[in-house]
Formats: C-alpha cells, structure tokens, sequence
C-alpha cells in the first residue's frame, strides 16, 4: 500500500477512527515566484541555474533586497521553505564583490553546522572560486583552527563555540572582526528562555568586539513560526529587525490527525498507553517501507519505542525495513550514519527526540508520528514539518497520552489549528547571567566608563565585581585581575558544570554515550536500566565526583523510572496582590532543592510495576523564580472540606494549574513545576507555588501572575468536563494521589479563586 491508501483506511476503520479527536486536512499550496534581482552576480546566477533554481520564490527575494538595502532581517515561513538561500545569496555575493569580507554562521547544534556545510560547501564548489568555508567547534582539529582564524571567509559555528572559543581569543581573529560583514543566526525560536537570554549577552559581546575593531555587521535571522519573531530577534541582537513572513514556497498536501488512545479504565482516566499506540500506528507505515518518522518526548521513551519497533518489525528486517534511534547522548559518528541513511532510504524509520526537529537534512519524509504533546504548538508543528518536504501527500499523527495538558488539547483542537505558536521570553537582564557575561566581557576587553554612561546598572555590576577583587579598576577603566577563564565557567544552554560520560564496563570501559549534570541522577542512578540503541545496559556504579557512569550489558524485560523529591522556599517578592478576603497572589526568587529518592522498575509491553528501589543521592539546588496562592488560613472551613480531603485537593490544583500553564504564558512544559504545601513555611497558610524549571528564571512567572484568572478559568473548565469519577491523570491527577473528594475539593477551590481573581 501506498500512503494514500493507507489514509483511506485510517478513514474508513472504525476502530482507529473513534479514536481520531481531530482530523484536519491542509491543501496543497501553489509556489510564488519571482525573477532574481538584476544586480545579482552572474557567476552564482549561472550556479544557481546549475543547481536547477531558476526563480525566487518571493520571501527570498523581499529577504535579499532588505538586507541589501542594510536592515536586520528576520525570516519566518515553514520547513523546507529555502530559507537557506535568503542568507548564503547575500553573503557569497558580498564575497565574490569584496573577497575581505567575512560572515559568520550561528547554528544551536553542531549536527546542524555539519549538514549547513555540507550544503554551502557545494553551492562553493560549483561556483568554482575560491571561497574558504569552515566549521569551527569542539571537533575541530588544532591543526585547522589557525587556517580557519587566518583564512575562513565563512565561518560556522554555534553559540557555545563562539563564547567560549572565539570571543575570549579575538586578538587571533582580526581578519574576521575586521571584516565581518553578516552575522547569521539560524533557527532563532530555539533560543527561547535560559539559552536565549545567554545568547543575547553573547551577541552584545560580539557587537562590542567588532566596534573594536571597527565593524558593524548586518544580522540575518531566521525562525520557525511564533508569535513574536522580530521581537525576539531583536532583543537578541539588541536592535530592530525587519520581518519577513510573506511564504511564497509550495507544499503538499497535508493531514494532521490528533489522536487519543481508547480509556481503558474509566474511574482511574487511564487510557492505553501513548507509546504502545504510537509503535502500533508506526509499524503500519514502516512495513510498506513508507518513511516514518516518531518523536519521543524523553530519551527513554526513544529507546523503549525502539526497542518496541525492533522486535515487531524483526521478520520485515530481510525486507530492506530498517529502524534507527537518534537522540542526544549517541556519538556524533552514529548520529552522522543514521542521518545519511534516511536520506538515502536504506534506514526506513528513526524514533527521536526534538534533536531532529531542528532543520537538518533527512531527506523526504512521509509520515510524522509525536508521541504526547511535545511542549510547545511551535515545536508540534515543527515536528509535523519533517513529514511533507516535497510536493507530495504527508501526514501528521500526534497520539496524546493520558496527560491533563494533552487531554485539554484534544477537546480544543483550536490551541493547535487556530491559536498563534508561542512568544519566545527570554531575560537578557538576568542578573546571573547578565554578570557572568560581563565577566566574559571584560576579559576580552577592559570596560570604560564611557560605554555605560546611560547604563547604570552595568556600572553597579562592574563597581560590586571589582569590590570582590575579580575586577580591578583605575581611574576610569575596569580590567579583568582574577586568574579564572570566565568563559569557561559558563554553560550557555543550562546550569550544569558538567556531562557525565557513560562507559561500558562489558566491553574495555568503552564511551558509549554522555548524559547531562541535573539528568544524571534521573537516568543513571545504581541500578538504572540505560537503554542505548536499544541494548540494554545496568548501571554499577555513578561516579559523582568523576563524572562518569559506569555500566554493563544486560538482558531484561524491564525498564527504570526515577521519582524526585522537591523542596521550595522563598527568597524574595517582586509582585503581589491581595484579595478582600486576605488570599496572597505573589510571584519572585525562590530556591528549589531536588533529589532522586527511589526508581521503579517498569515491564516492557504492559507497563506494569515490577519492583522498586530507594536511592542516596546528592541534593541539587536551584535559585530561580516562581509565581504563588497563598489561601486563608482558614480556607478549609471556608470551601467545606476536611482535614482529609484539604491535603489532597491542595496536589490536585498544583497539578492542573502546572500542567495547563504552559498553554497561557506560551512556553514550553518541561518548563514549568508545581507544588503544594499544606502549611507554607514562608506563609505558615495553604500555599500553591508554579515555579521555573530554569536556574535564575527567565519572567515566566511574572506572566503567571498577570493571566492568573485566565488560567484560573480554563482549568475549572477543563476538569468539569472531564468525564473521571474522582480525578485521574488527565485532570487534576489520580486518586491515590490526591485522595478520595480531591476532584470536587479542587472544583470548590478554583471557584473561590475566581470569586476573587482581579478582572
């Protein structure tokens, strides 16, 4: 069967169709072309025309003419749009103009400045002139750096590389800076909260470096769809920037399906699991070696879908069918194969986590299959973009699991058809950040006190930094004095000093993967299952103070799950508002203390628990900040409930109001955490916190306060509509958790919230 056909049995079997919440199907779109500007070089129109591209379509053009005209530009239309050309045109006419001039290319992974390279370095070579073009990161050899320092006309890099590997050592990079005409910075809805706010320190760095050195480059953005594109880009170049989002590329038609799996136990709300489905739906596509792809929210659930996928395919694999894991903690070489592979078909499937969201080259995928709401409507319709990167049919199938936020999305499909993709919120001003990176800064170039005149909280970050003896200041200058590499201390992308990096005691201590600092005690406690391309291997021992892992190879039926304690308190309020009835609504810094306590031992296939363990692990603390609900001391005699019920109505609204948040402050899930406590230590009364699940926060909770009654008012709703008896994991969580009552005690308290949510 052919994927058309395959649709039409998808519509016309009962039993798959019941489950279908939402079918909607996307027409076919016609190409919008346009000729290529007069003043184009002749020798990369005759390229171009080589490469079978006659035309423009018309984003590119009103991108190339912009930039051409001197804006800061942003571009936002839909994968596989030719985004690429919007960039590399401008750039290598400015070479082949000017061979002086240089450009530097930012991608957010260096899998994606691989596959960009890969690209470039073709369209360079066709041109036939002498165009240098190099990556430069971690995995670039010593030897190469000084030729590409000395003779990169392009230069392709990640944010992480250009912080910590390029600006601290400018003096070796004069011709760049000196000549540095664009600046690109691919896929800027990636840098959205911690890694955003980073980025924008590092570019104001950047900036600062070129007025050294008597540059000022023009910035090419470009971004998936979101809400606030030109607002976010320039807050990370510092400037406005030219928007540019009239699409003129084609696209095939498209279906996209949400799909809820059938309740399986009405009174607890479970429904069949997600993953059993989504391999289900899977090996439907991958046994008529139609090219599928599934994505996975977590790393585990990669391996378990794989594993899951092998052994149902296992007699199709003489056929030519073939399924792939790809997530991050694979080795760059086993990325780089499983890549070539869908590419040129000889891998029929891969299973993943968003590490193939990002735009790197798959070739032409048929079916998209996202297991659970994967964060953001930004990253589903991204995700759903790897399906349909040609002219013909693709479909989408999101299989939503038992989860309050998928669940509300399947009864208002409306949040991901109508309602417009997330804003990206980052927080330049960090303070953390904002000082580390000022750190950086003067240590790349002493401070004067000429460039924070209109700046005064700078000039009180540099006065407190010398007054620590990192800084040492003259009459009017600031000069790094400490010994330390500042850069070197900083991670962009989290707060974690460190990797640990997994060996394989079975086979000579062998590097079989790296996992991160806060992840590890999740995945890699004593006795976890590690599941790595779908081999199973039992961690014997975590090396806390080497940052290693050490594991073996084993064969069971079972995998781990971790469970975290999770204590709050808070450091400071930065917005309040009182009730007439003396309820707190409040939102500032807190600092949160998480430790791995025990893990479960979960059976393949029917999910059921088969054993436990409790874990001794380090605590890991976190400042940040949150929004929070104080209640009346005597709340429970004011809503009717007793001292039984209380407790357990308390969890379930921290759990629904944390699940459905991300919906209204726009961002994604996983960064977001609730909690509850009975008696508060900070407030000694009832107290629901909402905090960020980002080291130093990045204003998500400011947005939670100012569209409390909003959020307030959806999960009132979302839980009367739910059809459980007494609570279940699709509202406000199931009743061993939250008690007997729990469901109607939440109802009783979200209706007093509102009685006195400000309007």
């Amino acid at each position: 069967m052919n994927l058309e056909q395959i649709i039409d049995l998808l519509k016309n079997d009962a039993d798959l169709r019941r489950n279908i919440s939402h079918w909607k199907s996307i027409s076919a779109r016609e190409p919008k072309f346009v000729d290529f500007p007069d003043e184009l070089d002749l020798r990369l129109k005759a390229t171009l025309n080589q490469k079978g591209i006659t035309r423009l379509y018309t984003h590119q053009l009103e991108t190339i003419t912009a930039i051409n005209e001197g804006h800061d530009v942003v571009v936002v239309t839909p994968t596989a749009s030719g985004k690429t050309l919007c960039y590399n045109i401008p750039v290598l006419s400015e070479i082949l103009k000017a061979p002086s001039s240089r450009a530097l290319y930012l991608f957010p992974t260096k899998a994606l400045s691989q596959d960009q390279l890969g690209e470039l370095y073709d369209l360079i070579q066709k041109l036939d002139v002498n165009i240098k073009t190099y990556t430069f990161d971690g995995d670039t050899p010593q030897t190469a750096r000084r030729a590409i320092r000395a003779a990169g006309h392009i230069v392709i890099t990640n944010p992480d590389m250009l912080h910590a590997g390029i600006l601290p050592h400018h003096t070796k990079w004069i011709k760049l800076f000196e000549n540095l005409k664009y600046v690109v910075i691919d896929e800027i809805h990636h840098y959205r909260g911690i890694f955003g706010s980073h980025l924008a320190n590092v570019i104001k760095r950047l900036q600062r470096i070129c007025r050294f050195y008597g540059s000022n480059p023009i910035f090419i953005c470009c971004s998936a769809t979101i809400a606030n594109p030109d607002d976010l880009a320039g807050r990370i170049i510092g400037r406005p920037v030219k928007l540019v989002n009239n699409n003129g590329a084609p696209s095939g038609e498209k279906h996209f399906l949400l799909y809820n799996p059938p309740v399986i136990n009405r009174q607890l709300g479970i429904r069949k699991s997600a993953i059993n489905e989504a391999a289900r739906l899977a090996s439907l596509f991958l046994r008529e070696r139609i090219q599928t792809i599934v994505f996975a929210h977590f790393r585990l659930y990669v391996e378990v879908l794989l594993t899951y996928l092998q052994r149902e395919l296992k007699d199709d694999f003489d056929r030519g069918v073939k399924v792939a894991g790809y997530r991050g903690g694979y080795l760059p070489n086993e990325r780089r194969q499983i890549e070539q592979g869908l590419r040129d078909g000889s891998i029929t499937g891969v299973v993943s986590t968003n590490a193939l969201e990002l735009g790197i080259d798959i070739g032409s995928l048929d079916v998209s299959i996202i297991v659970g709401y994967p964060g953001s409507i930004a990253s589903l319709w991204q995700q759903a973009g790897r399906a349909g990167r040609t002219l013909g049919t693709s479909l989408t199938i999101m299989v939503a699991n038992s989860s309050a936020i998928n669940q509300f999305l399947c009864a208002e499909p409306k949040y991901v058809f109508d309602r417009t993709p997330e804003a990206g919120i980052i927080d330049p001003d960090n303070l953390i950040i904002r000082t580390n990176h000022i750190k950086c800064a003067t240590f790349e170039l002493p401070f004067t006190e000429d460039e924070f005149q209109e700046d005064i909280s700078t000039g009180k970050i540099l006065d407190y930094l010398a007054g620590q003896n990192i800084l040492r200041k003259t009459t009017d200058r600031y000069h790094w004095s400490s010994e330390i590499y500042p850069a070197e201390q900083i991670s962009l992308r989290s707060a974690s000093p460190d990797n640990f990096v997994i060996l394989n005691e079975t086979n000579n201590a062998e590097v079989i993967g790296e996992i991160d600092y806060y992840s590890a005690p999740i995945f890699l406690h004593p006795e976890a299952i590690y599941l790595h391309g779908a081999n199973q291997y039992q961690v014997t021992k975590l090396d806390w103070e080497g940052k290693k892992a050490y594991v073996k190879e084993v064969e069971v039926d079972y995998y781990t799950d971790a469970e975290t304690k999770t204590d709050l308190k808070v450091l400071n309020i930065n917005r309040e508002y009182t009730t007439m009835d003396n309820s707190l609504m409040q939102c500032g810094e807190v600092s949160v203390t998480s430790v791995t306590v025990l893990f479960k031992k979960i059976k393949f296939q029917t999910h059921e628990n088969v054993g436990s363990g409790h874990l001794q692990l380090p605590e890991l603390e976190m400042h940040t900040n949150a929004f929070w609900y104080t209640f009346p001391g005597d709340i429970a005699f004011k809503v009717k409930l007793d001292g039984d019920k209380f407790g357990g109505s308390l969890r379930g609204l921290a759990n629904i109001l944390g699940k459905i948040a991300p919906l209204w402050v726009m961002c994604d899930a996983r960064d977001l955490r609730s909690i509850s406590q009975v008696r508060a230590p900070f407030t000694e009364r009832p107290t629901i916190y909402i905090y960020e699940n980002i080291p130093g926060g990045v204003g998500l909770s400011e947005k939670i306060f100012a569209e409390s009654d909003k959020l307030f008012e959806a999960s009132l709703q979302h839980i009367r509509k739910c059809p459980c008896d007494d609570g279940c994991p699709t509202c406000i969580g199931p009743p061993l958790e939250v008690g007997e009552g729990g469901k109607e005690g939440v109802i009783k308290l979200l209706e007093y919230m509102l009685a006195l949510a400000p309007v």
